[in-house]
């Protein structure tokens, strides 16, 4: 099945009837390989392997992050307005990754705050010393609230509770960049995660076509409230009414 629809994705942007890019597939078939030298847009089994990530790995991750995005978009209309002018002035399909700085700004303030993985342990194989000077055996179980670090006014500031997508801009307008071990959302060191920027990729495809064409607003009185859970989801998901953006 996957073959045949890469199979007619490739027809149809040979015959030019599809932009390059508003999703992830056309994305990797026209991406600059001399600038990602270790991607292989060419290749169809390798277009089929991240098809299968994109399906398989990031579902539930991407889906808890994406609704407390836009539940925070929705508490702060000025990020949003900020969203929708970057995407209106500096918007270029085929560079997702590097254009739209302040919508991956506001992304990675969202996940610090709200990460989609809330907790994460380790288990030393052997026995270690922290960094720290903390003792730890073999096999010990090291719990890690990624929940909290986001929100440690000795780790991010003072306002560390507060949702400021500029805390991730340099003053010359590039991305900040924070140690792994600072904003673990996508774990750190060896264990990183491998799909991140395939995750961050699908987040600003639907970010950006979400904002450019719709206007959405929390239905009054819904409750939010996250669940305790492997994945930081909302209790009772997230109700808007949402119009066209005019």
């Amino acid at each position: 099945m996957l073959a045949k629809i890469i199979s007619s994705r490739r027809e149809e942007i040979r015959q030019r009837k599809r932009d390059a890019s508003m999703d992830a597939l056309t994305y990797y078939m026209n991406v600059d390989t001399t600038k990602y030298k270790h991607l292989q847009p060419s290749n169809d089994k390798f277009i089929r392997d991240v098809v299968l990530s994109l399906l398989l790995a990031g579902r539930d991750t991407t889906s808890s992050a994406l609704t407390w995005f836009f539940w925070l978009l929705s508490k702060h209309p000025q990020v949003m307005t900020k969203i929708r002018h970057e995407i209106n002035t500096k918007f270029d399909p085929t560079d997702l990754e590097n254009k739209l700085v302040y919508l991956h700004a506001a992304l990675f303030e969202s996940m610090r705050l709200y990460p989609p993985v809330p907790l994460n342990h380790k288990s030393p194989s052997k026995s270690d010393v922290l960094p720290s000077g903390h003792k730890v055996e073999a096999d010990a179980k090291i719990l890690i609230s990624i929940y909290a670090l986001g929100r440690m006014r000795s780790v991010w500031g003072e306002d560390a509770s507060d949702f400021k997508p500029e805390r991730w801009i340099l003053d010359n307008g590039s991305l900040r960049h924070e140690p792994s071990y600072k904003f673990m959302a996508f774990n750190a060191g060896p264990r990183a995660c491998l799909g991140k920027h395939l995750a961050m990729l699908q987040m600003k495809i639907i970010a950006v076509e979400v904002i450019q064409k719709y206007d959405f607003k929390v239905v009054e009185g819904h409750k939010i409230e996250p669940v305790p859970s492997v994945i930081l989801r909302m209790k009772h998901g997230l109700k808007v009414t949402v119009g066209k953006n005019i």
